[in-house]
């Protein structure tokens, strides 16, 4: 059974493809594992600088450090 990639309190990169352009890339923390759509998991994310949190698929994101609690 597939799982999440990314762990809650994990920092990722988001890498908005061009019709994201609204949304700012950059550092976000996981805040919740969210069920699969469209057959990829989802997550609840939040920008490290505007604090604006967002959904976003896990293909949209990338390892980008350690755990934070």
């Amino acid at each position: 059974m597939a799982t999440h990639k990314f762990a809650v309190g994990q920092m990722v990169e988001f890498l908005p493809s061009l019709r994201d352009y609204s949304i700012p890339s950059g550092r976000y923390k996981i805040q919740r594992l969210l069920p699969v759509e469209r057959r990829e998991f989802q997550y609840r994310v939040k920008h490290m600088v505007d604090g604006h949190e967002r959904i976003a698929f896990e293909a949209q994101l990338a390892v980008s450090g350690r755990i934070f609690n």
